[in-house]
């Protein structure tokens, strides 16, 4: 049996990578632990909170590759589930991945009462940033990088 998809795989060539991350981003939609926060503080900062209870830093992993942000809490057992009458605070192993704009870097993390955040900065190469042009200015760049003053003829 084939899952039914919008649009057929085959019809793309060359884009597995795109489906593949999608079909990710669908099949981890659902996964709401550990519960966390994202925080934009303006267009180029933001953060992301997660609420890791019970977990030191030593038994948390976070790692980058291919603009995949995954966090993994991984902490052993503190006493044998027989000994607990109620256990309502969860403290399984979980992993949990944010994909990141190809501008997106990590600048930081750090664990304060429970919650880990983790500090995001989109750097933009010069070429991307916002610029001014002028108005009056009659330069123009051909192909040869040579500048070229444009005059209007009578």
């Amino acid at each position: 049996m084939t899952k039914a998809t919008l649009l057929p795989r085959n019809a793309f060539l060359g884009f597995d990578h795109i489906f593949d991350q999608l079909e990710n981003i669908h099949s981890h939609a659902k996964d709401t632990y550990p519960p966390h926060n994202v925080v934009k503080h303006d267009a180029y900062h933001y953060e992301i909170e997660l609420a890791v209870a019970g977990f030191s830093k030593e038994h948390i992993d976070i790692e980058i590759k291919d603009h995949v942000l995954t966090i993994k809490g991984d902490r052993p057992m503190r006493r044998p589930q027989e000994l607990y009458v109620h256990k309502g605070i969860s403290a399984r192993n979980w992993s949990k991945s944010f994909r990141l704009s190809e501008y997106t870097e990590v600048v930081g993390a750090d664990l304060v009462d429970g919650i880990l955040t983790v500090n995001l900065k989109v750097i933009l190469p010069e070429e991307k940033l916002p610029r001014k042009i002028s108005i009056g200015n009659n330069e123009v760049k051909n192909d040869n990088n040579s500048a070229q003053l444009l005059t209007e003829s009578a």
